[in-house]
């Protein structure tokens, strides 16, 4: 049972939340132009459990595809596929049963949200190869995993607007922030094999990029306050919820890559900062 546990990273539940937090704002965002309380909760409680469900397939998938990489690579060497724990045919089955349901839920959505979904299905598809093609995997993966910005506004309006996009892109930027991080995790690991990533990319300068990364997100977090026209109450909470980025990279300058540790407790608090924007977006609900 425990490799299964690991195959599914219920162990590592960090991904899930940073799955769900984009969702999460786009639901909340919404609720500034329809306030409807039970759409909120509902919503969220969809989102929450399309993320588990996502996530979990998305990782299995993912390891499937990385077996031969996984195998090379000092962290993920004993995940139960790259050891032949699990084998393949069982993986693709587990795979099926947890799309199943993730399918489910899409289509009940509305016609634009499931073309959305549909769509969000080839960038999940292609993301494991992205590493092996190009410095930048992270891109495609903020691209992907913050989907749900978008979703989360589409399921109550079925558009798309200049101020959703906005918000998307604040997350898209989060993401290339803090996965940069999580991959340098593996930076000597990563050039040994010649896997490719933005830390690779970077790896002599890893915290300016972040604060370019972070910086850009708080950006366009700034912009989205400016084209909805919020008081300074909302500008002066975007500016703390940037002081825990901030921090990240600074945190990063002092320790470096070498410490693991570091890099890993850095990397999971980015489950704070995504609680945090929830907060702020919730309660200007009602502002």
């Amino acid at each position: 049972m425990s490799d299964y546990i690991k195959l599914f990273r219920f162990n590592k539940p960090i991904g899930i939340f940073l799955l769900f937090w984009p969702c999460a704002w786009g639901v909340a965002f919404s609720q500034w132009y329809n306030k409807n309380v039970y759409n909120f909760f509902y919503f969220l409680i969809i989102f929450f459990i399309g993320s588990v469900l996502m996530r979990t397939a998305g990782c299995i998938y993912n390891d499937i595809i990385d077996k031969d990489l996984d195998k090379k690579v000092e962290r993920t060497k004993n995940r139960p596929i790259a050891s032949n724990k699990i084998s393949k045919p069982k993986a693709w089955l587990l795979i099926l049963l947890f799309l199943a349901p993730s399918l489910l839920i899409l289509f009940s959505f509305n016609k634009l949200s499931i073309i959305l979904g549909l769509i969000s299905g080839l960038f999940v598809l292609t993301y494991p190869f992205m590493k092996r093609i190009t410095f930048w995997p992270q891109v495609h993966l903020g691209i992907v995993f913050n989907w749900g910005v978008l979703l989360g506004w589409s399921v109550i309006f079925e558009n798309i607007t200049i101020e959703i996009i906005v918000l998307y892109l604040a997350a898209v930027f989060w993401t290339l922030g803090y996965d940069t991080i999580y991959a340098t995790q593996d930076l000597k690991d990563d050039i040994k094999n010649k896997i490719k990533s933005t830390a690779v990319k970077f790896k002599f300068d890893i915290k300016n990029f972040l604060f370019f990364s972070y910086i850009t997100s708080i950006t366009f977090f700034v912009a989205l306050g400016f084209l909805t026209k919020k008081n300074f109450l909302f500008f002066l909470c975007i500016l703390l919820a940037s002081a825990h980025l901030i921090n990240q990279v600074l945190v990063i300058k002092k320790y470096g890559y070498r410490n693991k540790t570091k890099i890993e407790k850095i990397f999971k608090s980015n489950n704070f900062f995504g609680l945090i924007i929830f907060i702020i977006l919730t309660v200007y609900i009602y502002a």
